[in-house]
C-alpha cells in the first residue's frame, strides 16, 4: 500500500478547480514561492502520512464530488503514489486536477517515470511558480497571471499546449 504525506484535506472546495472537489494538500515544497498562500505546506518534515485507499475511501464518501485536486506544497515530489491514487479517482468517474510550481515542460523534461505516470492521470494541470508581482485574484484557479491553466486531455491529444477553457 502506498503512502502519502499531507499537510491536510478540504473535502469540499469551490475553489481548487472546476466543480465540487476533494482537495488533497501535499506536504514539502522545494519552491517557497514568495507570497505562498500556504507556507506551512514548505517543510518536508511536517505533515502526516496516510494511506492512498484510505484517501480513497474519504473521497468516496461524497457522492457529489466531480473531482479530485492535488495541491501543495508540491505533489510532483510525491508523484507516485499520487498517480495511484489518481487512477483510481479516474475509475470511479472523477477528475483530477494538480497545482505545481513547476513548468509542464519542466516536468515533461524529467523523464521520470512517477512523473510521467501523474502526468498521465492529470486532466487539468495549474502549473509556474506563484509569482507576487503577477498576483491577480480575479483570475479563475490560478493566483497570478503567469501561471497557467493547461487542459492535459487536449494537451496529449495534440501534443502542443491547449489552455483550459480554450477550443
Amino acid at each position: 500500500m502506498a503512502s502519502v504525506k499531507l499537510a491536510g484535506t478540504v473535502s469540499d472546495s469551490i475553489v481548487d478547480g472546476a466543480g465540487l472537489r476533494y482537495t488533497i494538500f501535499t506536504q514539502g515544497c522545494p519552491h517557497h514561492c514568495p507570497g505562498c498562500h500556504n507556507p506551512k505546506t514548505h517543510d518536508f518534515r511536517g505533515g502526516r502520512e496516510m494511506d492512498t485507499q484510505a484517501l480513497l475511501a474519504h473521497v468516496l464518501e461524497n457522492p457529489l464530488l466531480t473531482g479530485v485536486t492535488l495541491s501543495g506544497g508540491e505533489p510532483f515530489c510525491q508523484a507516485a503514489p499520487l498517480a495511484s491514487l489518481a487512477r483510481e479517482v479516474h475509475e470511479h468517474g472523477m477528475d483530477v486536477w494538480a497545482y505545481t510550481g513547476y513548468t509542464l515542460e519542466y516536468l515533461q523534461g524529467q523523464n521520470e517515470r512517477a512523473v510521467d505516470a501523474l502526468l498521465d492521470e492529470v486532466d487539468v494541470l495549474v502549473d509556474g511558480a506563484y509569482e507576487e508581482a503577477e498576483r491577480d485574484l480575479t483570475l479563475p484557479f490560478r493566483g497570478s497571471r503567469n501561471q497557467r491553466v493547461i487542459d492535459m486531455k487536449k494537451t496529449r491529444e495534440l501534443n502542443e499546449i491547449v489552455l483550459w477553457g480554450e477550443m
